[in-house]
């Protein structure tokens, strides 16, 4: 297990949150929560990095505050252990695609049976079911589909491509964050955890409703 430096101050501090895997949102999510105090450990994938770039650990950001375990959770004792882990934490966030934490034994149902006040984020480009929800995307798929890339641009000129903030960590991340957070101030009253879902299309459609209103009014 490696340990980065993390003082262990802040409002979340106290706070266990289990990472597992993903590139890009979720990792970012995680990050956000670290640099607040949480205690996050993260499921790794060797030679995979939360970037999801085969760059030097010295240069990947979102790994900052976090420790981390190398596991192959297609073994079953890998997913045994993360098991034992889900009863300690109060969060745990995934990345993958819908199905994927299912064939891994580790579904919301599996682990909320644990840990029955755990919240449980889930990070999607498309949401957990619906047409598209098992297609492959990017951040470009998401803000396009939203009209978030047609509104980005000059007037009369083409759509300006953004670099991926808007879906991947606006539309994502901080809506899971938010989720996270809420559902935990929640269950500080109900003493039952629940399942956060955000996925990148939601936030992105939220993150430009102000403009929406706008241009309906006549701007």
């Amino acid at each position: 297990m490696t340990e980065h430096t993390n003082s262990s101050q802040g409002p979340l501090s106290g706070l266990r949150v289990l990472d597992v895997g993903g590139v890009g949102p979720a990792p970012f999510c995680t990050m956000m929560l670290a640099d607040m105090g949480a205690d996050v450990i993260r499921i790794d994938r060797k030679h995979v990095g939360e970037s999801g770039f085969p760059i030097e650990r010295r240069f990947e950001v979102m790994f900052r505050g976090k420790r981390s375990v190398a596991m192959d959770l297609k073994k079953p004792e890998a997913a045994d252990a993360v098991r034992r882990m889900v009863s300690r934490a109060d969060v745990l966030i995934e990345g993958f695609r819908p199905g994927v934490m299912e064939r891994l034994g580790l579904a919301p149902e599996v682990c909320l049976q644990i840990n029955p006040k755990l919240v449980y984020g889930r990070m999607t480009g498309w949401g957990q079911d619906g047409p598209l929800a098992h297609a492959p995307g990017h951040d470009l798929n998401y803000i396009a589909l939203t009209g978030v890339l047609h509104a980005i641009g000059r007037k009369g000129g083409g759509p300006e491509i953004p670099l991926n903030l808007i879906g991947d960590f606006g539309g994502g991340s901080t809506y899971l964050a938010f989720g996270i957070l809420c559902a935990l101030f929640e269950a500080r009253h109900s003493g039952k955890g629940q399942v956060v879902d955000a996925a990148m299309v939601d936030g992105a459609t939220s993150l430009i409703g102000m403009v929406y209103g706008l241009h309906a009014s006549g701007y």
